[in-house]
């Protein structure tokens, strides 16, 4: 259902963009990137990265980025809706909170119209980790499964938040093997992992950076990732599909989004320089190291990824049952 690597891959080597694009036009004054999580996070680490680029490349004379966090990163995009359209606002965030959240919340107060896709800067696949909480004999999905099928009393797995696309994965994952697992939301993937480490939950369902820096000490255990070919990052570690469970191949794409109203020589301008940014070097080695394959697109691939997915999610929600009441 999702953006897979070799279309991303694909769309992130097209030319049409570039730096001499740059070079013709007039920087704006100030630009700021709104985020939708807290500093230190890992959208947030995206972000800067990007702005730092936006700035030394002549986009802006000063480029920023604003945590307007809270409400699953809802908060960010209700506050794009509300920006001037002439470039100088931005928002990055995971595709959930434009392609997902509207089959969730009947409330929302954006509509996908609201926003314009500009480029994405990376892509991210899911893992599912176990810690100390659960038994070193468990090497693999169905080695949890069994494990907790006869444990029901630490059958739980957090994720970074309810009606995440981890959470999701989590959920499908209980209905497909008849296993029950409760789900135990966080605000945040760093709280959940902390708690995994500590033994308080037994499994996460997590964006695969989370758990790298804790992977070579044995602290955690990556029982399969969801992407549908192994990622480079756990060579390793099973998939999902591999492991007989082939609806749960999923990844994620954080893309940069305008007002809905931005001009279309706007937001290609403000596409060659996020392209031109992904490509360097130094953001591709910076997002490698938290799990993430750099890549950007063209606007016109970016919205026909936000319209597929958008109708992709709604059969998955609605098999998982999932409202944010429960």
């Amino acid at each position: 259902m999702m953006l897979n690597r070799r279309q991303f891959v694909a769309a992130s080597a097209a030319t049409g963009f570039g730096w001499p694009l740059l070079a013709s036009a007039q920087a704006i004054d100030s630009a700021k990137i709104l985020c939708g999580f807290p500093a230190g996070g890992t959208t947030d680490a995206v972000s800067r990265r990007v702005a730092e680029k936006l700035q030394s490349s002549g986009y802006a004379k000063v480029a920023l980025v604003d945590n307007k966090a809270g409400a699953g990163g809802r908060i960010a995009v209700e506050e794009l809706k509300r920006s001037p359209a002439d470039g100088s606002v931005l928002l990055l965030t995971p595709a959930a909170m434009i392609t997902l959240y509207p089959h969730i919340y009947t409330k929302l107060a954006y509509r996908i119209e609201d926003v314009t896709p500009v480029s994405t800067a990376c892509r991210i696949v899911f893992g599912f980790g176990v810690g100390p909480g659960v038994p070193e004999s468990v090497k693999n999905i169905k080695d949890y499964l069994a494990w907790a099928k006869a444990h029901p009393e630490g059958a739980m797995y957090g994720s970074p938040g309810a009606g995440s696309p981890p959470h999701f994965i989590g959920a499908l994952l209980s209905k497909e093997s008849g296993v029950d697992l409760r789900h135990v939301p966080y605000r945040g993937s760093a709280p959940g992992i902390q708690d995994l480490l500590g033994g308080q939950v037994g499994a996460m369902s997590s964006p695969i950076g989370d758990y790298l820096p804790h992977l070579k000490g044995g602290k955690l255990r990556l029982l399969a990732t969801s992407g549908a070919t192994r990622s480079r990052f756990t060579p390793d570690v099973q998939t999902y599909a591999e492991q007989g469970f082939k609806s749960l191949t999923m990844s994620e794409w954080y893309g940069f989004f305008m007002p809905g109203k931005a001009s279309p020589e706007t937001v290609q301008r403000a596409a060659a320089a996020i392209r031109a940014a992904v490509a360097s070097p130094d953001v591709v080695e910076a997002f490698a190291g938290l799990g993430f394959e750099a890549g950007a697109n063209t606007p016109a691939e970016m919205a026909k990824a936000v319209r597929e997915e958008n109708i992709a999610w709604g059969p998955i929600v609605k098999q998982v049952g999932f409202t944010p009441e429960n």
